[in-house]
């Protein structure tokens, strides 16, 4: 018959187990994902065709260009495809990554003229909602919206025109309620 272990034994064999698992479980979590701020921020999705995720992903915030004027305005840079909401005293509200379209808008200001909110059928064939005019560029209409069921926008057909700015759907309304009739644009490069 084999020896029998002392009831110590016993303890001290199962703490030095348990510890070793709680180790290995916790080194296993260190190595999965860690969500920072600007993970959660958009970025344009390099993929080929639509997608249901209205999230593109980021490296990191970017502050408001200095060239773009101050007080309360929309900011958008046609070289970060990414949109500013700033206001009156100056503080970023919000800031989000853009899909633009093919026609890009001049440097510039403008105001946010005519505003739709039912959808439409926008120029790449997907429904659209929020849709906030601010200029013309080529004979084609600038504005941003957001896809109603919240995709990216398709890749545009070769040689077409297309003026919309597509926003991620949360930001589309983020911008639906803070960009009203008048509201100052500002384009920059």
């Amino acid at each position: 018959m084999p020896a029998r272990l002392p009831s110590w034994a016993w303890v001290s064999g199962l703490t030095v187990g348990a510890v070793a698992a709680v180790t290995v479980l916790a080194v296993q979590a260190d190595q999965g994902p860690h969500p920072t701020a600007a993970a959660t921020k958009p970025r344009p999705s390099a993929s080929a065709s639509a997608s249901a995720d209205p999230k593109p992903k980021e490296t990191a915030p970017a502050p408001v260009p200095a060239d773009s004027g101050t007080g309360r305005r929309v900011v958008y840079s046609v070289g970060q495809d990414r949109v500013w909401l700033v206001d009156a005293s100056d503080a970023t509200r919000r800031s989000f990554k853009v899909w633009p379209g093919t026609v890009d808008p001049d440097p510039g200001k403008y105001s946010v003229g005519t505003r739709r909110q039912d959808p439409t059928t926008g120029s790449d064939g997907v429904r659209v909602e929020q849709i906030m005019y601010f200029t013309q560029e080529d004979g084609v209409w600038v504005a941003f919206s957001n896809a109603v069921d919240g995709s990216s926008p398709p890749p545009p057909a070769d040689g077409a025109k297309t003026g919309g700015v597509r926003l991620p759907k949360a930001d589309g309304d983020a911008l639906w309620e803070f960009g009203t009739s008048g509201t100052t644009v500002t384009v920059v490069a």
